[in-house]
């Protein structure tokens, strides 16, 4: 869904290519500066622990709160309210009955995540391969069909004009399509082997997207033009090139790959999300409960049940849109200054074993975070609705994190 609100800010091929290929760039940049940080310090809870080491207990406790009230359980109500569009491709769906559909793909992959971590991790496999194969099909389909002619846009169709600002807004939604690219460090505790494991992951993961991303954009551009793109009626546009190339029945096979590969991806949210407030619980700026481990599965039951909870409210009252931009502005905040961690724990703590350097350092990270206030800055300027609720709900911890730590006895007996 992502390439047809691209195409709706930028006006060239190139630039579609281009804006693909800065967001790799700027999640390769961002799961360096991660792995650092994960190979030294290898416990679950991810850039919360790295905040935290780096600046203190209330930017980590912000960090908890807004991945609990806006980037993970927004990232798992942004791909749920996704998977009920693509499901009217077979079921016609009334807005409500789509608000349902949503509701209950969260709370089916939350149970599959209280239920262990293997199930989940096998979850993530399966659906994860489903996603490749239907990629791969679309991209074999489109790229050597013969005297394929891009389909023309309707009469009097204006494309549009790129601008400094527009492309900002395209790179939100290619972010939005990136992220994710730091969830490993969430479950870091559960890797074995972190020191090679994580970096490793990090970086072969980030090119294998990036090279998945660029052909299926290609892929689209060969079956639709740009301005077609951009239409309404091509808001799925992986759907509308197959049922150009393969009719009726490409677009329904393809859709189901596509809704397997966002139940996978779901499933990847919820599975990295829980991990940050249940970190907060462990270090006691947060209900205790948050932080209990389900006696038989060993997972953080009830941080996974708060996460889905608020996920489903979500889910239930925002568009696909607005949940991404807010994901993305409040997220991006957050990823800046764990990119700067890298620099300042290398001063605050240079005794500490890191078994992965960051490469060209600390020019990637310095990089990342100033890509990072751009991005952030133009968000504010282009969608000052969403970015506005998103930095309300972040700067409501703050009051909530003082009146936590200036009562500790009511704390201990919560």
């Amino acid at each position: 869904m992502v390439p047809h609100d691209v195409a709706l800010q930028v006006g060239s091929i190139s630039t579609v290519i281009l804006v693909w290929v800065i967001g790799g760039v700027l999640a390769l940049a961002g799961s360096l500066s991660l792995a650092e940080l994960g190979a030294a310090t290898p416990e679950a809870g991810g850039v919360y622990i790295y905040l935290r080491d780096a600046y203190g207990k209330l930017a980590a406790f912000l960090y908890g709160w807004a991945a609990l009230l806006v980037i993970e359980s927004g990232g798992i109500a942004t791909l749920a309210v996704a998977f009920s569009i693509y499901s009217s491709t077979f079921f016609p769906l009334t807005p409500l009955e789509r608000k349902l559909v949503a509701s209950a793909v969260i709370a089916l992959l939350t149970l599959v995540n209280i239920a262990g971590v293997r199930r989940a991790s096998a979850v993530q496999t399966f659906f994860t391969l489903a996603k490749l194969t239907g990629l791969a099909i679309i991209v074999g389909f489109a790229l050597f069909a013969h005297h394929m002619a891009p389909v023309a846009p309707a009469p009097g169709y204006a494309p549009t004009h790129t601008t400094l600002s527009s492309f900002g807004v395209a790179l939100i939604g290619v972010l939005w399509a990136y992220h994710g690219w730091h969830h490993l460090s969430h479950v870091a505790g559960e890797v074995k082997d972190p020191s090679k494991v994580l970096p490793r992951s990090f970086f072969v993961g980030a090119l294998i997207v990036i090279f998945v991303y660029l052909s299926a954009n290609l892929a689209y551009l060969r079956v639709l033009s740009l301005s077609v793109m951009a239409q309404d009626a091509y808001q799925r546009v992986a759907a509308k090139t197959m049922e150009i190339l393969w009719g009726p029945q490409g677009a329904a096979f393809v859709s189901g790959l596509i809704l397997c590969s966002m139940f996978g991806a779901i499933n990847g949210n919820i599975l990295g999300g829980a991990r940050a407030i249940f970190a907060m619980a462990r270090d006691r700026v947060m209900f205790p409960a948050v932080g209990w481990i389900h006696p038989r599965f060993e997972t953080p039951y009830v941080a996974l049940l708060i996460q889905g909870i608020w996920s489903i409210v979500l889910a239930a009252f925002g568009t696909f849109e607005q949940l991404y931009t807010e994901v993305i502005f409040v997220g991006w905040i957050f990823y800046a200054a764990a990119a700067l961690a890298v620099v300042i724990l290398r001063r605050k703590r240079p005794q500490l074993a890191r078994p992965y350097h960051v490469w060209a350092y600390p020019v990637l990270p310095l990089a990342f975070a100033a890509a990072a206030l751009i991005i952030i800055i133009n968000a504010l300027a282009r969608s000052p609705r969403e970015s506005g609720i998103g930095l309300g709900l972040v700067l409501l911890g703050i009051p909530i994190y003082l009146i936590w730590t200036r009562f500790p006895r009511t704390r201990q007996s919560a």
